[in-house]
């Protein structure tokens, strides 16, 4: 499987943390910043089934920075460090900190929070976040409470379809969950472990005017930026 996509402010940064499962050591964890305009070649490789799982984050840049230079770096498996909390959580820590663990993903614009957790059964995980941040969780093996009172009733649930009648308290696989106001994040399991990716960032509050790979802030800039990728002047920047 391979792709071509194009940026611009919409792949700001790029955040692709994927498990690759091909020879050699694997790149884990990409990020890039589309900036002024980037065109670039998304080529995973799985394993000899061709099967691979991984999971890729979107987030914008504020006006001001939209016209950066574009960047990119890869970040190997040996460079994320793993935090292990009292709680006995075991948590890879991409951008942000846990338990004094610092990720390899820094000086981002938006502040952002990308951390990998694998909690065992009977734990608790406690996290502080910035109370002015956007937080989501994602569940991706496993089943937890990610409301501290249990309470299904006490937050918004969408079911999987019109008909389906059930508030359950556990999250399991595949479950978004997303936060309200507050500065602390509370998991906690039973019988079976979990293992979620915990985002956190800065909202930006401004507008945006989104078609395809390209978002801006206004229709008048996405014109722009499409005309110049129709004239082969969408690229700002030469190969460093």
């Amino acid at each position: 499987m391979s792709s071509i996509a194009v940026g611009r402010e919409h792949s700001t940064p790029i955040d692709l943390y994927y498990k690759d499962w091909g020879a050699g050591q694997p790149v884990v964890f990409s990020h890039g910043w589309a900036g002024s305009g980037i065109v670039h070649q998304e080529m995973p490789k799985g394993d000899s089934q061709g099967r691979m799982w991984g999971f890729q984050l979107w987030a914008n840049l504020p006006a001001s920075h939209k016209m950066m230079d574009p960047r990119y770096r890869e970040v190997k498996r040996d460079d994320i460090p793993m935090a292990e909390t009292a709680d006995g959580a075991r948590v890879r820590v991409i951008s942000g900190e846990v338990a004094g663990v610092r990720g390899p993903v820094r000086e981002i614009v938006t502040d952002p929070e990308y951390l990998d957790v694998a909690l065992p059964p009977g734990r608790t995980f406690t996290h502080t976040v910035k109370p002015t941040h956007t937080v989501f969780a994602y569940v991706i093996e496993g089943e937890g409470y990610f409301d501290p009172e249990r309470d299904p009733y006490a937050r918004e649930v969408v079911g999987e379809s019109y008909f389906d009648m059930a508030r359950p308290c556990l999250c399991g696989n595949h479950s978004l969950v997303a936060y309200g106001p507050g500065d602390t994040v509370v998991v906690s399991t039973e019988e079976q472990p979990v293992r979620f990716l915990l985002v956190a960032g800065r909202p930006l509050n401004e507008p945006v005017a989104w078609y395809g790979p390209i978002v801006m802030n206004t229709q008048a800039e996405l014109r722009t930026a499409f005309r110049e990728y129709e004239q082969g002047t969408f690229v700002k920047h030469g190969r460093r």
